[in-house]
């Protein structure tokens, strides 16, 4: 029997002038530990705060859905929506009808949900994901870091390395996969001539950055390994350390084929997994869950290398949710963000939570 999954949704939505321009935010937690499952966000144009509130209620249903809630807790702010959602208040404005309807669907999907009011001071995630869809459309600067994890500090005096970690992230060297552009995952291809010629070029890189490497670790699947014993042999044949959650994404029914050939056969999977990093392909993995399972194998890294220079070699899914979670950003880097075979991207941790980038996808030495 599949295991229920209790979620919470905190809904919020905004807007400056009602009608004026509005956003709303959605965030999921697990119920019990209060993790983050899910963001949502978006600017609406110009409305009035209660569609926005709605607005905010569907996208945390649905994000619900996304992840196969069977039940959920809806916490919000809105008196009116939680009460006309409960079924205790009549709905008397027909711009909102449409949208009570669709969230009503929404939960009928579910097991069961509950609607509890919450006030304002208890649902900060939310509204400020709701504020940031606002000022992002209004072009106003803002910060990056998640509402939901600390804030790092924050400080343009260059920081001292001698408390940090730095990871020198390399991707592995081509294959015959890549260079056909195949999904890749848990297929354990070798390198080809070619992916060799460019691992030992990444081990000349690595060497530019430092002489004094601490420790090399890979993925367990061989063009990764290949590629570590190559940079680790030019550092003086220091051993390689093998880490299985910095394994490449499950592809699952997708492994071996085309973007084309996946978008005929599968086209609203695709859809369905390129709009959220919480779906998985068919018989495969969620960025979500490679996502959980990299940041474990970063905290392990920190913890046994305080200090001094680690190589991590692994595959394009875990680098590029490294890069996102340093740089802040949201899902849609992990479109824009292309990584090279044998790219070499390096950045530095602190114990405190600060992070610096200081490359993403080096490919001088390739050429």
């Amino acid at each position: 029997m599949t295991a229920e999954l209790r979620v919470v949704v905190e809904a919020d939505g905004g807007s400056r002038g009602n009608p004026g321009p509005a956003g709303y935010g959605a965030v999921v937690l697990e119920e019990g530990t209060g993790e983050v499952l899910l963001e949502r966000y978006a600017s609406l144009g110009t409305t009035t705060n209660n569609v926005a509130e709605y607005q905010g209620l569907i996208a945390g249903l649905r994000a619900a859905a996304e992840l196969g809630a069977t039940r959920v807790d809806v916490r919000m702010d809105s008196k009116l929506v939680v009460e006309q959602m409960s079924g205790r208040w009549q709905i008397k404005n027909p711009g909102l009808r449409p949208l009570a309807a669709e969230a009503a669907k929404l939960v009928d999907g579910f097991a069961g949900v509950t609607f509890d009011w919450i006030p304002r001071e208890r649902n900060k995630l939310a509204d400020a994901l709701a504020n940031r869809a606002m000022d992002e459309a209004a072009g106003k600067p803002v910060a990056f870091d998640s509402p939901t994890e600390p804030k790092a500090p924050r400080n343009w005096a260059p920081p001292s390395l001698d408390t940090a970690t730095r990871l020198i992230l390399v991707r592995h060297g081509e294959t015959a996969m890549t260079a056909q552009g195949r999904y890749s995952g848990r297929g354990d291809v070798p390198l080809s001539e070619q992916g060799e010629a460019q691992a030992m070029a990444a081990a000349g890189r690595v060497a530019g950055i430092s002489r004094d490497v601490t420790a090399v670790v890979s993925s367990p699947l061989r063009r990764c390994t290949r590629t570590a014993e190559l940079i680790a042999a030019d550092q003086g044949d220091i051993p390689v350390t093998i880490l299985p959650d910095l394994i490449e994404c499950d592809f699952g029914d997708w492994e071996g084929l085309t973007f084309a050939e996946v978008r005929e056969r599968w086209p609203a999977e695709l859809d369905r997994w390129l709009d959220s990093t919480a779906v998985a392909p068919p018989g495969g993995e969620s960025f979500q869950a490679v996502a959980k399972r990299v940041r474990a194998a970063l905290a392990t890294l920190q913890s046994a290398y305080p200090s001094g220079t680690v190589v991590v070699v692994s595959h394009v899914s875990p680098i590029k949710l490294i890069l996102r979670d340093a740089l802040a950003a949201g899902d849609a880097f992990l479109h824009r963000l292309y990584l090279d075979a044998a790219g070499v991207s390096t950045m530095d941790m602190w114990p405190d939570g600060g992070i610096a980038v200081r490359s993403v996808n080096e490919t001088a030495h390739l050429r």
